[in-house]
């Protein structure tokens, strides 16, 4: 599915802007989002690594891993559903895990994207290595706008404030 990069794309279009490669694993743009000046980047590790490109940008960079909002599927959300959550366990998310180990450091913000659990008899990789289908593509644009949204909501007005109106809907 890859939901997360669906909505940093999304910004990106926004924003009129286009991706950068960078000198680490990953793709990057500068923009600025309500005035506010944020780096997004799209790690191009597999999913399971991505802490292989964002440890390399955040040390190169000297980023602040508390600052970061990490935008990923779930599988334990329903689908459609949209959570902030800052620090915490991985839930089993093994990119989350990825960047939570190579940065010894897990208290960073994370926009989960609910993408449910998957009919009976697919495995949950097959599952999120699957492409919607056509079919679903209105709600699939919603859940998107509706994430990047929320990133700009965060990053505008902090985590508190963005998880009472979103969580509150």
């Amino acid at each position: 599915h890859n939901l997360g990069f669906m909505v940093v794309d999304h910004l990106a279009r926004k924003a009129n802007s286009s991706w950068l490669r960078g000198k680490e694993k990953a793709r990057v743009l500068e923009l600025s989002i309500r005035s506010k000046p944020v780096l997004l980047m799209k790690p191009m590790t597999y999913m399971n690594l991505s802490g292989q490109a964002v440890l390399p940008l955040t040390r190169r960079l000297n980023l602040d891993p508390s600052s970061m909002i990490v935008v990923h599927d779930d599988l334990d959300l329903d689908e459609g559903k949209i959570r902030i959550k800052q620090g915490g366990g991985d839930g089993g998310h093994k990119g989350i895990r990825s960047i939570a180990d190579s940065l010894r450091f897990n208290d960073f913000r994370r926009l989960r994207i609910g993408i449910g659990r998957p009919r009976r008899g697919i495995s949950p990789e097959e599952y999120v290595l699957t492409p919607y289908e056509a079919d679903e593509c209105e709600m699939v644009e919603d859940l998107v706008e509706r994430a990047s949204d929320a990133v700009e909501l965060i990053v505008s007005k902090g985590v508190a404030k963005a998880q009472n109106f979103l969580h509150s809907k």
